[in-house]
């Protein structure tokens, strides 16, 4: 199995042996005697280098899953033993990270500072994946897919706005429905993302809304195309909380129905429990947000 993986990572033979320290010819037997074992090909061979196959797949996410489960109960044996050792492997949207998420890192690290946290910042979508595929003990995502691999094991609802100088045309209305703000320039979000989803609900209903400045996977750059070009940008009060305190924009609610409740969601995998490490931050992250994002919904 860690021939296997190692091979799986590389993409090759000769490269898997390096990392092993191994000979290639080693290697080679120990695939082949796997394949044989299973009856099963568990690489195509795709010039010089190898492509999992279908059940390669399989048996990868099962191997990794195995590694994870692993690595957390010599975690806990540690916890035992009083070392406070562990990873905690987090998979989060960029809004999440911008200033939601390194605030929860950082009070838990004051508990538990011999606790390695590995964090990687992608779409909805990915985060989701990486949870699923137990690449990610813990995820931060918004509309996870419904699927029986991944626990939503806590949820809020938190409404879409136009973000805009104050000095935007608009920045002076109460709420604002996403027809008027298509009269303006705006950056919307990239295909695959949440927000664009949903906005997408709406802006396919409004007759001659095709017309866009541009399209962005990073709600960093969009804020700053908000700021520079007076543009007008689009996402919850999660991660603008910066510009928004020191006046450079303004949050305006999206009046249309499906625009008020994209779900911020805190997921684990179905699959398998949560090591000691993992179940401590997750425990911290979902009391923290309990207390932290009705104040946000107050603003």
């Amino acid at each position: 199995m860690r021939y296997f993986l190692a091979v799986a990572e590389a993409g090759s033979m000769r490269a898997a042996s390096r990392e092993l320290n191994v000979a290639s010819s080693a290697v080679n037997r120990q695939i082949l005697w796997l394949e044989e074992a299973l009856g099963l090909q568990l690489f195509d061979r795709v010039g010089r280098r190898l492509k999992l196959s279908q059940a390669g797949e399989v048996l990868l996410a099962h191997i990794r899953r195995t590694y994870s489960d692993f690595e957390g109960t010599v975690a806990e044996l540690d916890a035992l033993k009083g070392l406070r050792r562990g990873t905690v492997s987090i998979a989060s949207v960029e809004s999440v990270a911008e200033k939601l998420l390194p605030a929860l890192i950082s009070s838990f690290r004051k508990s538990y500072p011999g606790i390695h946290v590995n964090v990687s910042v992608s779409s909805s979508h990915e985060a989701a994946r990486k949870v699923e595929a137990a690449e990610a003990d813990v995820g931060f995502t918004f509309d996870p897919p419904e699927t029986s691999a991944l626990s939503i094991a806590f949820q809020h609802d938190l409404g879409i706005g136009a973000l805009m100088t104050p000095d935007h045309p608009l920045a002076k209305s109460k709420s604002l429905s996403l027809q008027e703000c298509l009269k303006y320039p705006v950056a919307l979000p990239a295909q695959g993302l949440s927000l664009r989803t949903r906005i997408d609900l709406v802006r396919n209903r409004i007759p001659g809304a095709s017309r866009t400045y541009v399209e962005a996977n990073s709600l960093r750059l969009m804020r700053a195309l908000a700021r520079e070009e007076q543009v007008i940008g689009f996402q919850t009060l999660i991660g603008c909380e910066d510009d928004l305190a020191s006046g450079i924009l303004v949050f305006k609610p999206l009046s249309d129905a499906p625009l008020q409740a994209d779900r911020l969601c805190v997921i684990t995998s179905s699959l398998r429990a949560l090591a000691l490490a993992p179940g401590m931050f997750f425990d911290h992250a979902v009391l923290t947000l309990k207390d932290h994002l009705p104040t946000i919904d107050a603003k």
